[in-house]
């Protein structure tokens, strides 16, 4: 192209190259920029090896041809072709435009058919999972095939977790540490992606394709398992996998492990009674991110209140943001005592109030968004080992 330009003496300004797909209108950078720019009177001629590099949809299709009517794009110029701001050429270039478009819907179609008819011959259309392995067979496309070194690992694990009661924690460490199992990418499976595993339908042979469409397929693949074995393994980790998505602590992301670094997490245990009644226990610890091993322990979140009430003596409070807070507070006691006990005049100032002593108050009394806005309030970092809590040195 560029000898084309020296060959007919046109006056490249600027190269710009493209990688995003022009299939989706307005997701190319470069290209809405070029746009901009002959808006701008930078440029007035496109250089491009065909029109169906400039646009494979209606809308930038459409903006180029209206710069063209506005006479602020003068020319297109492909290897073998050139269109004006001349009623035959604009036609001719949104033709070539709308074919590209046509040849982009029929190639999704065609793919989505494809992958559809391979489903229903029980052919996985994707990469294969930890355990197989893709046939190298030409006369086999997109067969799989188990994976001699690796299956029966995948078989092990299923059996760990559903004979001898493994969690999922236990299994992951298991494989780490003591069998170093690794996928065919030469990595270890983490903590995710071993659950991925345990749930995944395809080792007993049925598979869902697209996830979450509902069409199930029986594969044509060997299994690994089989059915019973599978269905024991989900009863299991529904045992082990806690669902967090609705709790709340209020002590949780402003701590972290004072041996290993990782962040602070809670856990909370009910406990019932002879008499019926049921009480709630909340436990904080260190969630073992850095280090599986972290020996830090666990604190009941009473004695963890106390331990912070105790370093509200020393610890670095925003006192502008405690004073703002206070001020709040002491509004609403004032227009409770107007509205509701009929008392009037009262005499609290925010400068009359203790802060460290309100700190103290909100962690004892205070409510989970009380809490954590005092919280926000600190300047120290706060480090909880071995079940105490302590104060990070600058």
């Amino acid at each position: 192209m560029l000898e084309l330009a020296e060959r007919e003496k046109l006056n490249i300004i600027e190269i710009k190259r493209e990688a995003h797909s022009s299939k989706e209108v307005g997701q190319r950078p470069i290209y809405n920029q070029l746009l901009d720019e002959i808006r701008q009177g930078k440029f007035n001629g496109i250089l491009t090896w065909a029109p169906d590099r400039l646009s494979r949809n209606a809308g930038d299709l459409g903006a180029v041809v209206d710069l063209m009517d506005k006479k602020q794009l003068v020319e297109i110029r492909t290897y073998s072709q050139k269109f004006t701001n001349n009623p035959n050429e604009k036609f001719l270039l949104m033709i070539l435009g709308s074919q590209a478009k046509l040849e982009n819907d029929n190639k999704a179609v065609n793919v989505k058919r494809g992958l559809r008819t391979r489903c229903e011959m029980g052919l996985w259309p994707c990469s294969p999972p930890t355990g197989y392995l893709s046939s190298k067979n030409v006369d086999q496309k997109c067969q799989v095939q188990i994976d001699p070194r690796r299956a029966p690992m995948i078989k092990k694990m299923f059996e760990k977790v559903a004979y001898e009661k493994m969690s999922g924690r236990r299994l992951h460490l298991w494989l780490k540490n003591e069998i170093d199992f690794k996928t065919k990418n030469g990595k270890h499976i983490n903590l995710g992606n071993l659950y991925l595993i345990l749930r995944n339908h395809f080792y007993y042979g049925r598979f869902e394709y697209p996830k979450g469409s509902g069409k199930w397929y029986n594969g044509k693949h060997e299994p690994i398992i089989n059915k019973e074995l599978f269905d024991l393994v989900q009863e299991s980790i529904s045992d082990h996998v806690i669902n967090y998505q609705n709790k709340e602590f209020a002590f949780t992301k402003i701590m972290v492990c004072g041996l290993c670094g990782s962040g602070i997490t809670a856990d909370e245990k009910f406990k019932k009674q002879q008499n019926g009644n049921i009480h709630r226990y909340v436990y904080y610890g260190c969630c073992k991110h850095i280090d599986k091993e972290c020996k830090s322990g666990y604190i009941r979140e009473e004695e963890l209140i106390e331990q912070l009430a105790n370093l509200m003596d020393e610890v670095h409070l925003d006192e502008i943001g405690m004073k703002e807070k206070i001020r709040i507070e002491v509004e609403k006691t004032k227009k409770f005592n107007m509205s509701v006990l009929g008392v009037k005049n009262e005499k609290i100032k925010v400068s009359d109030i203790d802060i460290r002593n309100y700190a103290k108050y909100v962690l004892r009394d205070g409510g989970m968004v009380e809490k954590r806005e005092l919280l926000e309030c600190l300047r120290s970092k706060i480090l909880l080992s071995n079940k105490v809590i302590k104060i990070a040195e600058n």
